[in-house]
């Protein structure tokens, strides 16, 4: 009887012993590996959504922190719309709280991938959260005086101090030999009268010569003449010209680091007469989901002015036509209405970049006048270059309609580009 309590404590024992890495390995198992979870974030998830911020999508971080039900979440990211058109009750207002935006069905992703996710974005935000009142200590410590501008305040003082003393002990040293000295007698004091200086001897003797002053007057006439065609021949010429924008726009971010394409923004660069300030639609293509630089843990300040100017809410992803309202740009380069310049003719005709006559935009954090934009610098420009005729279809119609004018036809206005828009409307 002994024996058989005993198999059977053994055997109750070992049952509890399995049960319990059982659970271990379940518990393992829902947790998820982080570093997984991280790959795959990055690779389906990033484009929408952010841990500590919304985008397109909702922060992660507060949305798994408070959702702890891990099995409707596998649901909803493996397949969202099924949970929607069954009418789920969390699946509905998570739809209606982001203007029903469709949220991409991942029904590649097993219920592993998805803890591993999950694991991921709990772990990281957990650590962001922990961090965060470290770098806030860190930062007002900052704010406060180095140890080496008190120092220095303090030796300034003491110096000063010790300066002052020397001053006094000099000044009673001198007012004590002023008083030991004898007065001397009004008879000795000796009356000297001083003539004329030298400067004032020569200065006389100067204007009295006349080939002096005459050459004097030359100089004089011949540098006001130049400072007069100088600045004549400079007006209305801005060059380094770089007025205050109402958003500070860095094209050195946009067209030099991201290498966006000058005509994505300016499209009408090469099909019409002006570049074109792009409308604010063309920035949120990019900036509905980018409100900050990725070096930076707060929404940007500029980027703000763009959502303030369209009556955007980041927070609903929402627009309120009562308060748009136009961005009041000043203009950079501003050629005298005299003068007619097409930018589609020298953009798409010529094939020039537009660094030839804006420079190195890419360079700049706010675009200033680069070229003087004078006639004199239009016609050097046009001197050195170079048409290129060939497969150039405007160039191969003037070839054509100078043949016919050689054998003698008829030649209409037409055909030399008469009733194009740009002749008579610009």
């Amino acid at each position: 009887m002994r024996s058989i309590s005993l198999i059977l404590k053994q055997f109750s024992r070992s049952v509890i012993l399995m049960a319990g890495l059982a659970i271990c390995g379940l518990t393992a198992y829902a947790q998820g590996d982080a570093s997984k979870g991280e790959a795959i974030f990055k690779a389906k998830c990033t484009a929408c959504h952010k841990l500590d911020q919304r985008m397109t999508g909702p922060a992660l971080g507060p949305q798994l922190e408070t959702e702890t039900d891990d099995k409707w979440l596998t649901k909803w990211i493996q397949n969202n719309q099924a949970l929607i058109a069954a009418k789920d009750p969390k699946a509905l207002k998570i739809y209606n709280d982001f203007n029903q935006a469709a949220m991409t069905v991942f029904a590649d992703l097993s219920d592993g991938d998805v803890a591993n996710i999950i694991t991921y974005v709990r772990t990281e935000y957990k650590k962001q959260k922990e961090a965060a009142p470290a770098t806030a200590a860190t930062a007002v410590q900052e704010t406060g005086p180095s140890n080496l501008v008190v120092f220095g305040l303090i030796g300034v003082i003491i110096i000063a101090f010790i300066v002052i003393l020397v001053l006094n002990k000099v000044i009673s040293t001198l007012e004590r030999l002023v008083a030991s000295r004898p007065a001397l007698a009004p008879e000795e004091v000796a009356v000297t009268e001083e003539g004329p200086s030298k400067g004032i001897l020569l200065a006389k003797a100067l204007v009295k010569n006349k080939k002096f002053v005459f050459f004097v007057c030359i100089c004089v006439t011949i540098f006001f003449a130049s400072w007069t065609w100088v600045s004549l021949w400079n007006t209305n010429v801005h060059t380094g010209y770089q007025p205050v924008q109402p958003i500070k726009f860095p094209h050195d971010l946009h067209a030099g680091v991201m290498k966006i394409d000058c005509q994505y923004c300016h499209s009408g660069a090469y099909k019409s007469k002006n570049a074109t300030i792009p409308s604010l639609n063309i920035c949120m293509n990019c900036h509905k989901s980018i409100d900050r630089l990725s070096t930076s843990k707060t929404p940007s300040s500029e980027i703000a002015k763009i959502y303030d100017a369209l009556g955007y809410d980041p927070a609903t992803s929402k627009y309120d036509s009562t308060k748009m309202h136009p961005i009041q740009w000043v203009r950079v380069h501003n050629l005298p209405d005299l003068a007619y310049f097409n930018h589609s003719q020298h953009v798409k005709v010529q094939g020039l970049k537009c660094q030839t006559c804006h420079g190195p935009v890419e360079t700049m954090k706010e675009v200033y006048q680069y070229s003087p934009l004078t006639m004199k610098w239009c016609i050097q420009c046009h001197k050195r270059t170079e048409i290129n005729i060939k497969g150039n279809a405007y160039y191969e119609k003037m070839e054509q309609v100078h043949e016919l004018i050689r054998k003698g036809g008829k030649v209409t206005e037409a055909m030399m580009g008469g009733i194009e828009c740009g002749k008579c409307h610009y």
